[in-house]
């Protein structure tokens, strides 16, 4: 099944590149740039694969039941632009700009130590004939990992400073997923993508796992009146869950519900709350006006301020 999809993935862009984008750049005389551009348009439709898929999953909940309803949807609209930044190649093309000198001399240290990642089919021999079960403890893995991350971001003054834009956003939708610096993003991806290269993702797979994390979160941040129930609210996050952390009684260091996709973490290690038909408002009261009502660059200037005074251990707020 994850050969098939990976197929049908390539050979769409494979078929775009040629139909549209390598003809264009031999128009303009710019084929020395045929790698890069193959690279962007990947980035690009993976991007876009995944905001097709969260608009068409969380946009008609929200219009179904909405817990607010705002006339003024300008800050919303920050919000989709950096939904379209990080998701469309644009953030994660400077990334790889950056960081491709890095990535090669690190796996140049891991080639010449001789390193090979296990994967969980070497560790449990049995997991070879049961694809869909590792391809799950996979996932189980990282989201271990991410609400360990999630739960530095609140604990860590520096890594608060950045992760506050996140929070200020007293008009949460789905979008509000993507609202982080660019900082905040990169140690991200540095993260769930180091984490996955250490347990053995097959590459096959990793793109997968990414779209359902994606849309987890993504749904965990609509705009939408919406639990699992007593039951569900334990084996998944839903937006009535988040929208908790995201209260405003709930920023910084009192955080709670730092699960992504399953709450069994926040059960384990205590920092989770389960009332009931609760949906607080949200926001950061001690937010700048920068980063509750500023631009997307406005809210990355002064993210940057916030950071760099944590870093000389100043109060980050």
């Amino acid at each position: 099944m994850f050969d098939s999809i990976v197929r049908l993935y390539d050979g769409f862009t494979s078929w775009l590149f040629q139909t549209a984008v390598q003809p264009a750049l031999y128009a303009a005389g710019m084929m020395e740039w045929a790698d890069d551009a193959f690279s962007w348009m990947d980035f690009f439709v993976f991007g876009l694969v995944q905001v097709v898929v969260v608009y068409a999953i969380c946009r008609p909940l929200e219009a179904w039941r909405p817990v607010e309803r705002w006339e003024d949807r300008r800050v919303v609209w920050t919000d989709v632009a950096y939904t379209l930044l990080a998701r469309l190649g644009v953030l994660p093309l400077m990334a790889f700009v950056i960081l491709a000198g890095v990535q090669a001399q690190i796996a140049g240290w891991i080639a010449d130590a001789g390193y090979v990642a296990p994967t969980l089919e070497t560790l449990i021999p049995a997991l070879e004939t049961r694809p869909l079960l590792a391809f799950a403890l996979y996932i189980v893995i990282l989201d271990l990992g991410e609400y360990w991350r999630h739960r530095l971001q609140h604990t860590i003054p520096w890594w608060w400073a950045l992760h506050s834009i996140h929070h200020a956003q007293e008009k949460m939708t789905f979008w509000t997923d993507d609202r982080n610096h660019v900082i905040d993003d990169m140690i991200a991806a540095l993260w769930f993508g180091g984490l996955a290269l250490l347990i053995g993702v097959p590459p096959g797979q990793f793109p997968l796992i990414v779209i359902i994390l994606r849309v987890a979160e993504s749904l965990s941040h609509a705009n939408v009146r919406l639990s699992f129930g007593k039951l569900g609210e334990r084996l998944l996050v839903s937006p009535r869950f988040h929208r908790l952390h995201h209260g405003v009684l709930s920023a910084g260091e009192e955080g709670r519900n730092y699960a992504v996709l399953f709450p069994v973490w926040d059960m384990i290690f205590r920092t989770g709350d389960f009332r009931r038909d609760v949906f607080p408002r949200t926001g950061d009261p001690e937010a700048s006006a920068a980063l509750v009502t500023g631009g997307w660059w406005r809210q990355q200037v002064e993210g940057t301020r916030r950071f760099l005074t944590a870093l000389r251990g100043r109060p980050a707020r």
